[in-house]
């Protein structure tokens, strides 16, 4: 994903917080997107199953569902066969049916991706060809007059235009999805940490602070947390979750005439980030950005948060210093952007040529939680790993919030068996 970053302007609704002891069939980790979809799924395939979810926060998708850019993606830029090329373009067929029975807003206002010179116009062909290997619908090339016809301000030799790329606010999703949970007699329980896992015979307790719940089966969708239940529960601490803060600029509405709709850069195809583009939204926000940089905290919305356990894992972990040696021209750039709003707007004038510095102010920040594998690779597929009695969702990044309707079919399919 690109690091989605914009936090949704109505907070989800809050919870009856629940402590004391239950049993129960299965217990979900996360009242995230993805954990609330899985529960959703399990519920409509067991109705007799009772299921509990659990989340430490007391708002359903309090970190990077209520935290990104909105963007329904399409599925162009993932490697043919992986994980997220399956899963996405499956997700976003769903997430728009699920949008429209919910009555969510979800708007397909399309994307272009621009090649700013020549050296992009390879990896431009082969983005358009793992999207037609991915069987993403609609995908075509433009030339010079159909972009301006398009996005009139914006500027490229060759583009890429996705129609069914599009917006919706994810944090609405999640309240949907729990709605359902809840309908389906599931239970969702805020202001419950876990703080470990322990298997015990035909069962696994999960223990909390607030209490205990003992459940015959645990899926765990922790998001930035998801390698500490894992590692602690006896998965491997490899990959380990890194956090990477990014923040975004805003257009002045004077100004916001320049995007009608999603501008993107050729990615670089080393990274999992989509580098810096600009975005408009339902509510006619305009987005430009985001940064990607490496934070020192897992929830480092504000730029000074520092939480030290955070800040010791990344620190210690052996893959962090393998990834700066491998990437660090790519973050000495992420490090000017964050620091300079006149390098941030240089970059993006790549893609629109008339903005200026006066044009933007600060806008929203979110974090990513990007698994960073011990040989400092950065982690480009979402990653599952089990445990006794457990299933662990370790890396879902972009485009998860996409793809969970999808992400949440594969893991039922695995939770199934156990019952």
């Amino acid at each position: 994903m690109s690091l989605e970053s914009l936090p949704s302007e109505q907070p989800a609704a809050k919870e009856t917080e629940a402590g004391g002891s239950t049993t129960c069939d299965l217990a979900v980790v996360g009242a995230g997107i993805v954990g609330l979809a899985t529960a959703r799924e399990i519920a409509h395939r067991r109705p007799e199953a009772k299921i509990v979810v659990v989340d430490k926060e007391t708002v359903l998708g309090a970190h990077q569902t209520g935290h990104n850019s909105g963007v329904i993606h399409a599925g162009i830029y993932y490697r043919p066969g992986t994980l997220k090329a399956r899963l996405c373009v499956a997700g976003a067929r769903e997430l728009y049916e699920f949008c429209d029975e919910h009555g969510i807003s979800a708007t397909r206002s399309g994307k272009v991706i621009l090649a700013s010179n020549t050296d992009e116009l390879a990896r431009l062909e082969e983005l358009e060809r793992r999207a037609r290997a991915n069987g993403v619908e609609d995908v075509r090339r433009l030339d010079l007059h159909e972009l301006s016809e398009l996005e009139p301000h914006a500027a490229g030799i060759a583009a890429l235009y996705s129609p069914n790329t599009g917006i919706v606010d994810f944090a609405a999703v999640a309240r949907a999805l729990a709605d359902d949970v809840r309908t389906a007699g599931g239970e969702i329980r805020l202001g419950w940490p876990v703080e470990r896992l322990a298997a015990s015979g035909a069962r696994i307790v999960l223990h909390s602070p607030a209490g205990a719940v003992t459940a015959r089966y645990v899926v765990a969708c922790a998001g930035a947390w998801s390698d500490r239940l894992a590692a602690g529960a006896g998965a491997s601490t490899d990959p380990r979750i890194v956090p990477f803060r990014g923040a975004y600029l805003r257009l002045r509405p004077e100004r916001r005439d320049l995007v009608r709709s999603l501008i993107y850069p050729v990615p670089d195809p080393r990274l999992p980030f989509l580098g810096v583009h600009l975005s408009r939204h339902a509510d006619g926000e305009v987005l430009v950005g985001p940064t990607a940089l490496l934070a020192g905290a897992r929830d480092a919305y504000r730029l000074r948060r520092v939480r030290t356990p955070d800040l010791a894992s990344t620190l210690a972990w052996p893959g962090t210093y393998r990834m700066a040696r491998r990437f660090w021209r790519a973050g000495a750039t992420e490090l000017l952007h964050a620091a300079s709003t006149r390098a941030l707007v240089h970059a993006a004038q790549r893609l629109v040529p008339e903005l200026r510095v006066d044009d933007v102010v600060p806008g929203p920040a979110g974090v990513r939680a990007q698994a960073v594998a011990r040989d400092g690779a950065l982690v480009d597929d979402f990653v599952v790993s089990r445990t006794e009695r457990a299933l662990h969702v370790r890396n879902a990044p972009s485009p998860a919030a996409t793809a969970s309707l999808a992400i949440a079919r594969m893991v039922a399919d695995e939770v199934e068996a156990s019952f």
